[in-house]
């Protein structure tokens, strides 16, 4: 099996930021849209000097909703940001005026079918001009563009991850995200309130998050080497 990404979004404070690539994630999110895990430039840029000290640093990933492009690509030339994360109602246009690559998030609705967000995809993948598009799967809310803290059915993500390499999010946490990895195969995983405790990143839950998705890496290898 593949490693799965992990990102560990929302990120606010240097020693979680420090937690999080001592634990080994790959990607960080800062949020720069509207949120209570909202960042300022400033912010961010303090915490990519932070991650640049570090011996082995996660990529970092900006978080915008539907903010202007220009915006975009001024915080992200600013922040040094690795990838631009869009979570809004953004088009293939819209992607290829990205300058950095793009995770696209998304919605699935509980009446949203796999066949639904494959065509989803597919009308993103348009985006030409920006071939670096990568999709992360998250539950919708027509209250709100992302952190539900809900999941959705992951049967959907199962079929859609044999088709496209997906991130999936909503509702993961330690005691979970071993299952997603063993049913869905993603290509990575993204988590915020699931690895916080009182509104806050815990570092311990960080670190068992990550765990718990290597984990179940190594179980799914054994498993597909005894099937062997």
């Amino acid at each position: 099996m593949r490693r799965v990404r992990i990102k560990i979004c929302g990120l606010s404070e240097e020693a979680h930021v420090v937690a999080a690539a001592e634990a080994g994630a790959d990607y960080v999110g800062f949020v720069f849209a509207e949120s209570r895990r909202r960042v300022s430039p400033e912010t961010a840029e303090r915490l990519r000097r932070t991650l640049a000290a570090l011996p082995a640093a996660p990529l970092v990933v900006g978080v915008f909703v539907d903010e202007t492009p220009e915006t975009v690509n001024a915080i992200a030339e600013r922040c040094g940001l690795d990838l631009v994360q869009l979570g809004g109602d953004e088009s293939s246009d819209y992607c290829a005026r990205i300058e950095r690559p793009v995770l696209k998030t998304v919605r699935v609705f509980p009446d949203t079918t796999a066949r639904e967000v494959e065509r989803a995809i597919h009308s993103l993948c348009r985006a030409a001009a920006n071939p670096s598009v990568r999709f992360l799967l998250d539950t919708g809310s027509h209250a709100q563009p992302g952190g539900t803290g809900r999941t959705f059915d992951w049967r959907i993500a199962r079929e859609v991850s044999t088709v496209h390499p997906v991130f999936v999010a909503g509702g993961l946490d330690p005691s979970c995200v071993g299952d997603l990895v063993a049913v869905v195969h993603p290509f990575g995983v993204d988590v915020s309130s699931g690895v916080e405790r009182d509104g806050r990143k815990d570092p311990s839950l960080i670190r068992a998050f990550v765990h718990a998705v290597r984990k179940a890496e190594q179980e799914n290898d054994d498993a597909e080497d005894t099937a062997a």
